[in-house]
């Protein structure tokens, strides 16, 4: 693999085994730990306890405190439940002796039965796309503070279809749709593709709540961070290729916002499903 950005989040997301059910795990060195990638990190510590025939169809998780991006994180993993369908864990991620972040999981072992899903929105095909590494370059020079999260797009291939700018200052419905992908071939084992997608939906997904905002006095003035996360996974899905995120924020109030997000792989097929309440409280 060439590209040393997504070699790098690799590199993250192969925890250390400290002893039975207990991970650390790194971070990236950019001044802040990013909540998808302790999110990501916690799955795979859930996953190399489970048996290799379940498949995780969910998780729920509380960011907690504020993470050290200095400091290594642990991942104890509590084994709750090793049922013949079903398999559950949780996990809890620590630095310096406190909770930070804790995940739930299920998994379960594959069964047939009924079927149907949403179809995709219909939006423009990522090929017809500008791509969003390339958007905020630009804004380098006059806001630095922007790279240390779109350095991210040097290993995730991002296509936005509103082409909606992380400064602009223009109110939005709430509404994105964002393509998505790693930017080179990822390995074949089911940890990987689930890490990244679970590491994908924290992407640009609280900002869709201050979409009809930008133009308040307010703009600029919030303190923002994830309250909670959960994603659904509901049918096969490679993340080295395209999934459409359509993202929509159906309410905001108390100085919390709520967003929601569907995957869908090109085909039109719903893979995924995602859900955040994050703070956005004017300071």
């Amino acid at each position: 693999m060439k590209n040393r950005t997504l070699q790098e989040i690799l590199d993250l997301l192969d925890l250390e085994i400290i002893e039975e059910n207990l991970f650390r795990g790194q971070n990236h060195q950019t001044e802040h730990v990013f909540g998808g990638q302790v999110l990501a990190q916690a799955l795979v510590a859930s996953y190399r306890t489970v048996n290799p025939d379940h498949y995780l169809h969910s998780l729920h998780s509380y960011f907690l405190r504020p993470g050290d991006w200095k400091t290594p994180i642990l991942y104890e993993v509590d084994r709750i439940r090793e049922g013949k369908s079903f398999t559950t864990r949780r996990v809890s991620a620590i630095q310096k002796g406190k909770t930070i972040f804790t995940l739930s999981c299920s998994w379960q072992k594959e069964e047939p039965g009924l079927d149907h899903e949403q179809p995709m929105p219909d939006v423009p095909p990522p090929e017809s796309l500008r791509g969003d590494l390339e958007a905020y370059q630009s804004f380098y020079q006059k806001h630095p503070e922007v790279k240390r999260f779109s350095f991210r797009f040097e290993a995730i291939e991002s296509k936005a279809v509103e082409k909606i700018l992380m400064h602009e200052q223009s109110e939005h419905a709430p509404v994105k749709h964002t393509w998505l992908r790693t930017r080179e071939a990822l390995p074949d084992d089911q940890s990987t593709h689930l890490a990244m997608l679970a590491y994908m939906s924290d992407l640009d997904f609280m900002s869709t709540t201050m979409l009809p905002h930008r133009g308040k006095a307010v703009w600029g003035k919030i303190m923002g961070t994830s309250l909670d996360h959960s994603i659904w996974f509901h049918r096969p899905f490679r993340a080295d290729e395209w999934l459409l995120f359509a993202k929509h924020s159906p309410n905001a109030h108390g100085a919390r916002g709520f967003v929601r997000g569907q995957f869908f792989r090109k085909d039109g097929t719903l893979v995924a499903t995602a859900s955040q309440e994050c703070l956005i409280r004017p300071i």
